[in-house]
């Protein structure tokens, strides 16, 4: 007997990047340091203070972790929100899962422009919202004025913008989201604006985060995770900061109990922690702009980039240096526009790894 699944799933294979057990792995944007010492002490001591409660079920709304990411982001980008401002998930993925439940759905649209995080249709028809996808320019960048048309001609209930933009490393200018969210403004029944700053921390030095306009925009909502900057990709924590409307329409949608009190626990220890974390991403940041710089030495295009990872390419046959890659025992991502490839950044050996490997396998 056949089961019932919806068509619109008939066929499809679930998400994921390959998980493969090989020397060098920079194929899904982690942070490639583990946890120092100190830091996993911290953890495993408030984890053994929350099993004491795991009778019991957590705070559902999570109040102490909220003032801990307000407290964090005035910090890392001078931006002071009140805690019923912020909200926090199962990663970044259920947080986008959130909004698309409580502003998309049947006869609704969600707007992003391609190339950008593959997850986005997903999120789309998970939730039985139309995908619409309008288009990037040939640099990766968003011409404000061709994202303002898109808006007028589909009328989305939510625009989703990826800043720095996966899997290209492009950041939006904030002149650019307010001509995004002025249009957003003019839809009927309202437009949220989703900006996704997932690799938020790693933008350059004077580059501001979209956090700085949400004063001006009650419809905007700006994403974060504790994945990359904070190398915390297995506790599973993203959050969004946005007026208190808007998070308490995501209090309605969310699963009763949705965040554990063991990764409540896991992550406002790391918060704790949050200035020798950021130390890393600063190592990162230089790595990354090393990278850039070699590649474009060999005379490859690279996509200019505020994230942990870079897109560079172009080739013939980009698949067959992905795969004389993996032989070489490097592991990185097949993704993005027919041509291009995409490295996450690593530690130096593993760099030097990729540079070494990379040379041989396309004849640098």
């Amino acid at each position: 007997m056949p089961l019932p699944l919806r068509p619109e799933l008939e066929g499809l294979l679930p998400y994921g990047a390959p998980q493969l057990d090989v020397p060098v792995r920079l194929n899904v944007n982690e942070n490639p340091y583990p946890l120092a010492d100190d830091v996993v002490a911290d953890i495993a001591a408030d984890v053994a203070v929350a099993a004491r409660d795991l009778n019991r079920y957590p705070d559902r709304d999570f109040l102490a972790l909220r003032e801990d990411l307000a407290a964090y982001l005035a910090g890392e980008a001078g931006v002071r929100l009140a805690p019923e401002q912020l909200w926090a998930a199962n990663g970044s993925n259920e947080v986008m899962l959130h909004l698309l439940q409580a502003f998309g759905g049947p006869g609704r649209t969600a707007l992003s422009f391609a190339p950008t995080y593959s997850m986005y249709p997903e999120y789309a028809r998970d939730t039985s919202t139309a995908w619409v996808a309008g288009r990037r320019e040939a640099d990766f960048t968003l011409d404000p004025t061709v994202a303002a048309a898109a808006i007028a001609a589909h009328a989305p209930s939510v625009v989703l913008l990826a800043s720095p933009n996966n899997p290209t490393g492009t950041m939006l200018p904030v002149e650019t989201i307010k001509a995004v969210l002025a249009a957003a403004a003019l839809v009927p029944g309202g437009c949220v604006v989703v900006v996704d700053e997932a690799y938020g921390e790693f933008r350059r030095a004077g580059v501001p985060s979209a956090l700085e306009l949400l004063a001006q925009y009650p419809q905007l909502a700006v994403s974060r995770t504790m994945s990359k900057a904070f190398g915390l990709a297995g506790a599973r924590v993203g959050y969004l900061a946005a007026s208190s409307e808007l998070i308490d329409a995501l209090r309605v949608v969310r699963l009763p109990y949705h965040l554990s009190g063991v990764t409540q626990a896991v992550a406002r220890a790391a918060l704790r922690h949050a200035p020798a974390l950021m130390a890393q991403v600063g190592s990162l940041r230089d790595e990354r702009d090393a990278c850039v710089a070699w590649l474009r030495e060999r005379g490859l295009t690279v996509a200019d980039t505020d994230a942990n990872f870079v897109l560079f390419g172009t080739f013939d046959d980009r698949h067959a240096i992905w795969q004389g890659l993996l032989d070489a025992g490097v592991l990185i991502r097949e993704v993005g526009p027919d041509g291009w490839l995409r490295v996450s950044i690593g530690t130096p050996d593993e760099m030097t790894a990729f540079k070494d490997a990379l040379v041989e396998v396309a004849q640098l």
